[in-house]
């Protein structure tokens, strides 16, 4: 899970756009000390901060920065764009395959936010 995966998957998190350290160690298939690193250097450029919950203090969630937001959405618009670009030449039915062959590798990988 990279800085984009981090920003994207807090934004799509809804207000107030933070999650636990754990649920990201869960998402991103890596040791806790990767994403500790990766989190300690999106910290230090403002994109995120870490916050005490405030019924549990022994849990800290991570929660995207105003700035963070700002950074996904130029990000994102590039993304769209660019996704835009790749998927130019395939027509609707092509789209809705790859669309229900993505949703399936999703399932099997374990995204329990797919419907």
């Amino acid at each position: 899970m990279g800085e984009f995966d981090v920003l994207t998957t807090l934004q799509r998190s809804g207000p107030p756009y933070e999650l636990t350290a754990g649920a990201f160690r869960k998402a991103a298939m890596v040791t806790s000390g990767a994403i500790t690193n990766r989190i300690d250097r999106m910290e230090a450029k403002g994109l995120v901060e870490r916050v005490r919950d405030t019924g549990d203090r022994r849990t800290v969630k991570i929660r995207l920065t105003e700035r963070g937001h700002d950074v996904t959405r130029t990000f994102m618009k590039e993304h769209l764009a660019n996704e835009a670009r790749l998927l130019a030449d395939f027509d609707r039915e092509e789209c809705e395959e790859l669309a229900a062959k993505l949703r399936k590798l999703l399932v099997a990988l374990g995204d329990t936010t797919i419907k």
